[in-house]
């Protein structure tokens, strides 16, 4: 009798765990999908090489430094410094952010075979920036904009490859990224290969190529702000209000072509802000990463302008100069947060 009952409640028990995993199986499919257990979708790495040209060399340079900004996440900056100064020789890495066990590191991208990717093969390097792979099949930390660089054409990827390439070795004893198990698993669903040609950016117009440059720049990453879930608030797009982990109490700007926001600027004022880092009297905050966009070509400063006014216009009242309130709108606190 005893071991009837043994047996009838490891039946249950089974029952019991098997419904447990049918409901964790349909959240999963519904929600991040299979990859936090299987891992990520990769693909393998071919023995494609990108000729060095001096051409691919400096749209590469161009694209790292002023539309892409990798260096300030690759290298050590004096943050405190208007504009910011470099402290450290160019791709050596520098920890992002730690604190309460994560710890996110802008990993060496010189050509150091020991600490750097002086051993990764151009196609390792080119499927990390645009799938978010490193060489070794890991998944990158999505801190690194891969979702936004899947859309680099296969052109300016061989420019930035060749560039990278050429990044002069510095040797760097880095820790590594650490995150929570939970955290680990649950990035293993963001990398996607691609496996179709890239084509050149659409410069039939400023505004199609401004789109490009926007994606490139990650402008939304920052300007749009974010809920509880660190998602993208829906109807919210480049309307601001977004509070810098790396500045505290720094809101992102709403530039969207609305009077709260970019829509008394001209062409000329844009230009000019990005240039010198100053709303007129107002000066940017660093981590608004005008002093790398100052390098930009007056075409594409123009297209990317020309791009943003095309954006919904979106109230929202931004304001950093004033005492953070709580805002409705976003969820946050920043400077004019009350009147929305």
């Amino acid at each position: 009798m005893a071991w009837t009952w043994v047996r009838r409640l490891a039946r249950i028990g089974g029952y019991g765990i098997l419904i447990l995993l049918v409901v964790a199986a349909v959240a999963l499919t519904f929600t991040v999908g299979w990859r936090p257990v299987i891992g990520a979708k990769k693909r393998p790495l071919t023995s494609r090489k990108f000729e060095a040209t001096a051409e691919r060399m400096r749209r590469g340079a161009y694209l790292a430094h002023a539309v892409m900004h990798c260096m300030p996440c690759h290298s050590t900056y004096n943050e405190k410094a208007e504009p910011p100064v470099l402290l450290s020789r160019e791709g050596g890495g520098r920890v992002l952010y730690e604190e309460g066990g994560i710890r996110i590191v802008g990993p060496n991208i010189t050509s150091d075979p020991e600490t750097g990717i002086g051993n990764w093969s151009d196609d390792a390097i080119a499927r990390a920036i645009r799938e978010g792979i490193a060489a070794d099949g890991s998944v990158l930390f999505p801190v690194m904009p891969y979702e936004h660089f899947r859309h680099l054409s296969d052109e300016d990827l061989a420019s930035l490859v060749v560039f990278i390439r050429s990044l002069p070795a510095v040797h760097s004893d880095l820790p590594a990224t650490k995150v929570p198990f939970v955290i680990s698993r649950l990035i293993q669903s963001v990398p996607r290969p691609v496996t179709e040609p890239v084509p050149e950016p659409d410069v039939s117009s400023p505004v199609k190529h401004g789109a490009y440059l926007a994606d490139m720049g990650t402008c939304s990453d920052c300007h749009t702000p974010v809920n509880a879930k660190f998602q993208p608030i829906p109807g919210m797009e480049l309307a601001g209000g977004r509070v810098m982990v790396s500045a505290p109490g720094v809101a992102a700007a709403n530039i969207t072509p609305d009077a709260s926001g970019i829509g008394y600027y001209d062409e000329a004022l844009f230009i000019r802000v990005i240039r010198t880092g100053s709303v007129r009297a107002r000066k940017l905050n660093w981590v608004m990463p005008w002093w790398l966009m100052r390098d930009m070509t007056d075409d594409d400063l123009k297209s990317l302008f020309a791009y943003l006014r095309t954006v919904k216009p979106l109230h929202h009242l931004v304001d950093n100069t004033e005492p953070p309130t709580q805002c409705e709108l976003c969820g946050q606190k920043h400077g004019l947060g009350n009147r929305n």
